[in-house]
């Protein structure tokens, strides 16, 4: 069994860039507005082992970033710029993630 390494700046890169591929129009328009280049942050429960986690993206007070233990996106609340307030464990794909928060957007 092989340890696991977290995912590496270009693998990430490959990860976005396959999950806009994906993207319809209107998704593709809301994640240029949200966006960012990627940056790891801190998460207390489960990122300190791999030095943070990537975000991808903001949008208000909510952070898109990269679980690499579990492959997949994610959608967490943060209070403060540079740390993931909750974990989470989601396998999603880029494009899923879009449809979340377009889904959330349309709720508020």
């Amino acid at each position: 069994m092989t340890a696991w390494k977290p995912i590496t700046l270009l693998e990430l890169q490959k990860q976005i860039e396959n999950g806009v591929s994906k993207m319809t129009e209107q998704q593709i328009r809301m994640w240029e507005q949200i966006a960012v280049q990627p940056e790891k942050w801190h998460e207390i429960e489960y990122g300190n082992e791999g030095g943070g986690f990537w975000t991808v993206a903001v949008d208000g007070n909510q952070v898109v970033w990269y679980n690499d233990i579990e492959q997949g996106f994610n959608i967490s609340i943060f209070s403060q710029y540079g740390y993931i307030d909750e974990y989470g464990a989601e396998q999603d794909e880029l494009h899923w993630t879009m449809n979340k928060l377009k889904r959330h957007h349309n709720n508020t």
